[in-house]
């Protein structure tokens, strides 16, 4: 496959390598650093009964499976930060004025999605209505939000807010808290920047839960954002990576580096069972 970019899709590349290196490393050595640990991550976990009846392996593996998980999940977020460092102006917070009537209307239109019964459904247009609200006077409230991925395109001045789930799996609370902080973002952004920035907001996951190029219809999600709010799995990539193609070089360079986190892997399995065993 050709890539139109070459400086770009080595950047993309290096920075897959660097950080599969850098998390096999510090996953292997921090779990062998445990072994005799009671309180260690995988001998807390390792000591359920109802596992351990049945099979030594089996128990390992269960151990092991959820702290993976977690770590390489992260490990996901801070690649896709580094990436998207190339190639945009990354901030990690938005701070300014929120208005009450803004909040008000963002009470509204959160309690209108949840209701099925209501006809209002979620629109990208309902960012707009934020913006379109005056200001009567009262107090005015300065707050701050952490955010998951604040960038601004260096070529565009475009500002993008994004809300990254690796796996995208939401209840429906924590759907509502994901878009609250989102309209909350882009009004504090609009009252700052002025009305003619251009602000778009985006729910985000690593990978397609239910298959790459397969429609995705968590209803949860799907009940608070909008289609156009959604980047999923190649889509969050390609964006990230600024490239149509920036999905197929993530994939294969983790993929041609993916024997490094199994090598880690094995090490580790070997001090447990081996240790174990004898």
């Amino acid at each position: 496959m050709e890539y139109h970019n070459i400086s770009s899709e080595d950047a993309i590349r290096c920075l897959v390598k660097s950080n599969i290196i850098t998390f096999a490393q510090t996953f292997s050595e921090r779990h062998i650093s445990e072994f005799e640990n009671p309180d260690g991550t995988l001998n807390m976990k390792i000591h359920n009964v109802f596992i351990a009846a049945l099979g030594e392996e089996l128990q390992y593996y269960t151990a092991l499976v959820r702290s993976f998980d977690s770590s390489l999940g992260n490990m996901l977020e801070n690649l896709a930060v580094s990436i998207a460092e190339f190639f945009y102006n990354v901030k990690n917070s938005v701070t300014g004025i929120l208005y009450p009537e803004q909040t008000s209307k963002i009470a509204e239109l959160l309690e209108a999605y949840k209701n099925t019964a209501n006809p209002k459904k979620v629109s990208v247009e309902d960012y707009q209505l934020l913006r379109n609200i005056q200001h009567l006077g009262g107090n005015i409230e300065s707050k701050t939000h952490i955010s998951d991925y604040y960038l601004v395109d260096k070529d565009t001045n475009e500002h993008f807010l994004i809300e990254l789930k690796i796996g995208g799996d939401l209840d429906n609370k924590k759907a509502r808290s994901e878009k609250e902080a989102l309209f909350e973002q882009y009004a504090i952004l609009s009252n700052t920047l002025g009305k003619d920035a251009k602000i778009k907001c985006f729910f985000a996951t690593a990978y397609n839960r239910y298959g790459e190029g397969k429609p995705w219809k968590q209803g949860r999600v799907l009940q608070f954002f909008s289609k156009e709010e959604l980047l999923i799995g190649k889509d969050f990539w390609n964006f990230i990576c600024k490239s149509d193609n920036g999905y197929d070089i993530v994939i294969d360079e983790y993929t041609k580096n993916a024997p490094i986190i199994k090598d880690a892997l094995e090490h580790i399995k070997s001090t447990y069972l081996s240790n174990e065993n004898g």
